[in-house]
């Protein structure tokens, strides 16, 4: 038995230094060599910040591209996802509203063309990307609002279309809505 408690002792040790030592001091070296040295990449305008590259906002305006729904409201402190599947009736509902809202500010998308990240929250609720056919999909709306040409503001998300090595190519919603805002100025 008193071999059993000291096996217990040394591994309950060496778990303590290795999860509440080690692996923050790593994790916390590694925040310090990543963009924005852990604190986030900040986005300024005019000097004053508006946001941070990697976590979403909410733009619902028409003269804007729409951000992904988010579950949390936007809230980066409230971080989550709706935890609800695709066969829940109140999750459907959801969905579908946000559908029809989706298309009655949008006339002339069709229903099938519009991506499911316009309609349904990422799983932290602050995705701050959409995938060049969610933008693409907005184009003739934002261009209306705006008095622009849609190719003009086409050309433009085709221009903001990250590479992503890991996944599908993305467009950053707030540097989108940003440029256009520059756009007006030109």
């Amino acid at each position: 038995m008193k071999n059993q408690l000291i096996s217990a002792l040394r591994l309950t040790l060496a778990l303590l230094v290795l999860c509440c030592g080690l692996y923050p001091a790593l994790v916390w070296a590694v925040a310090l060599v990543a963009p924005g040295r852990g604190e986030g990449v900040q986005i300024s305008r005019n000097g004053r910040v508006v946001g941070f590259a990697n976590v979403g906002q909410k733009f619902d305006r028409p003269e804007y591209f729409n951000s992904r729904p988010s579950a949390a409201d936007y809230h980066a402190d409230a971080s989550s996802g709706s935890n609800k599947g695709p066969s829940n009736p109140e999750y459907l509902a959801v969905v579908k509203a946000r559908l029809d809202t989706f298309l009655r500010h949008n006339p002339g998308v069709r229903a099938a063309d519009v991506p499911a990240e316009l309609l349904t929250a990422s799983g932290s609720g602050l995705d701050p990307h959409l995938s060049p056919q969610g933008a693409l999909v907005q184009v003739a709306r934002v261009a209306k609002a705006r008095g622009l040409a849609p190719a003009r503001v086409q050309a433009l998300v085709q221009q903001l279309v990250e590479p992503n090595l890991i996944g599908p190519n993305r467009v950053n919603v707030l540097r989108l809505n940003l440029a256009l805002d520059a756009l007006k100025g030109s």
